[in-house]
């Protein structure tokens, strides 16, 4: 009697190498549609991670226990960079969700019997401080550093405007094509900004003319062919590294004399801001910034004391009474008071203060 074959499953992903497990999970993190951003974020957690496990004997995934990710764990918090300063709550954060996405996709491919980071703890995240946006001065002084008689100078200029004006993300700025820009009406597209998320976002006049000048005087002199139509060029001809353009911000923020922390996303909060300010609605900042939630929107736009202290003048109905010309001290002891606060003076000297009287009385009482 003849016996039909069971079917067959298709083989389980057999663990090998770190290098060859980790380029597997981030093409199938490619094939779902992650964010580029997200993809290289996670490449580098990675890096660091198998480096960390190689270094102490764990050459395959099925060598990691969760006391062994428990101990990962303890070394990110008492990590130390070369500055002398310990890894951010967030840093350490992303460090371990990456390695848990990892484990969690191996188990998926039932590459391991069981997932050792399933239950390993997160550290708690809060809320990121924000800078501190700067003032109006403050800003024209930063616009006001890069000179435009050069190219380079016209270029900062035209990077620095579009950025305050637009709020676009340090990577949407670099990002750029000359076909995003519609100058003529006073908009740009961003593609596939955060959440890979098309928007329209406008520009205003002043960077328009700016970014204008620069396009016909500047960059001619910064492309390389073949041109791939990225705006804001290096002067190799080369769109910009992240970390390049925070740190050409940096420089205008310094050279401006300003200390407040912060490089590109210190304009984009400075423009959020101060549109708040001038009474834009937030909805309408939301948009602008590409925020998927209000909330992050209503971080980002904290309200300066300077809108407390004019929404509290236009409202407190006693905040427009008129100051008297004489300061209370400089009153003359012998000016008679006036019936009204010469009756609650004398109240107020014949009445016992009323915790003076509570207190006596429970004393009394023996409580």
């Amino acid at each position: 009697m003849s016996r039909t074959a069971p079917a067959t499953s298709p083989a389980p992903v057999v663990p090998s190498a770190w290098a060859d497990v980790v380029a597997r999970y981030l093409e199938a993190l490619r094939l779902t549609h992650y964010a580029a951003d997200t993809v290289h974020i996670r490449t580098l957690y990675l890096k660091y991670f198998v480096a960390w496990a190689t270094a102490r004997g764990l050459t395959t995934p099925a060598a990691v226990t969760r006391a062994a990710l428990e101990r990962y764990q303890r070394w990110l918090y008492h990590y130390r960079k070369r500055t002398g300063t310990p890894l951010s709550v967030w840093s350490q954060h992303g460090r371990l969700v990456a390695v848990k996405g990892l484990f969690r996709w191996l188990t998926k491919q039932r590459a391991l019997p069981m997932n050792p980071a399933a239950e390993l703890e997160l550290p708690r995240v809060t809320a990121q401080r924000l800078p501190q946006p700067l003032t109006d001065a403050e800003i024209i002084d930063v616009l006001a550093h890069a000179e435009p008689t050069t190219p380079i100078g016209l270029r900062d200029r035209a990077l620095l405007e579009t950025g305050y004006s637009t709020g676009l993300r340090r990577m949407e700025l670099i990002r750029l094509r000359l076909y995003d820009l519609d100058l003529a009406r006073g908009v740009l597209v961003v593609r596939e900004g955060k959440g890979q998320k098309d928007r329209v976002v406008p520009i205003g006049e002043r960077a328009i003319a700016w970014v204008e000048k620069y396009l016909d005087e500047a960059r001619p002199d910064f492309v390389v062919e073949p041109d791939e139509g990225t705006v804001f060029l290096t002067r190799r001809g080369r769109p910009f590294h992240p970390n390049n353009l925070s740190r050409l911000t940096r420089d205008y923020l310094v050279a401006a004399g300003i200390a407040k922390r912060g490089a590109c996303h210190l304009l984009r909060h400075t423009m959020a801001t101060g549109m708040l300010e001038h009474g834009a609605d937030v909805r309408v900042i939301q948009e602008i910034l590409g925020h998927a939630r209000l909330t992050t929107t209503q971080l980002y736009t904290r309200v300066s004391i300077r809108l407390l202290k004019a929404v509290h003048t236009a409202t407190h109905p006693a905040a427009t009474l008129a100051r008297p010309a004489t300061p209370p001290a400089a009153v003359a002891a012998t000016e008679p008071l006036e019936a009204p606060a010469a009756s609650l003076l004398a109240a107020k000297e014949t009445a016992p203060p009323p915790y003076t009287q509570r207190h006596e009385d429970r004393t009394e009482s023996g409580a």
